[in-house]
């Protein structure tokens, strides 16, 4: 089991930069792919990006892609989502997830989630 907590969201300006950090406590983070996930209000929670257990494969969605960089530093267990050109639409709760499998696209996949951080973009 791998309890996660995520930090640095905020109000940022469209165009403006963030970085979010996912802190993993537990065991054996290193054996589990990850994801970064994200639910704007009144919506769907859906899947922005996700790395496998070593950092060498990546997904992102489409409306992301280019745009923000998922990372991950097991040594330290901890995942990051690095956000740039942010756009009002990119407006959400931003979530971090593990999930025991291999990396997937899917919300359904992963067994544990943080709590959430708030990233709002202002136009």
């Amino acid at each position: 089991q791998v309890q996660l907590v995520e930090s640095g969201g905020g109000l940022v300006q469209a165009g403006d930069s963030l970085t979010l950090s996912c802190a993993a406590s537990g065991r054996r983070f290193s054996t589990y792919a990850m994801g970064w996930f994200r639910q704007p209000p009144g919506q769907l929670r859906d899947t922005i990006a996700a790395i496998d257990y070593a950092g060498g494969s990546t997904y992102y969605a489409d409306s992301v892609k280019g745009r923000f960089t998922i990372s991950r530093d097991n040594a330290n267990n901890m995942l990051y989502l690095q956000m740039n050109s942010l756009k009002p639409e990119d407006t959400a709760v931003y979530y971090c997830a593990a999930a025991p499998l291999r990396l997937s696209p899917y919300v359904d996949a992963y067994d544990y989630w943080g709590q959430g951080t708030q990233v709002t973009v202002s136009s």
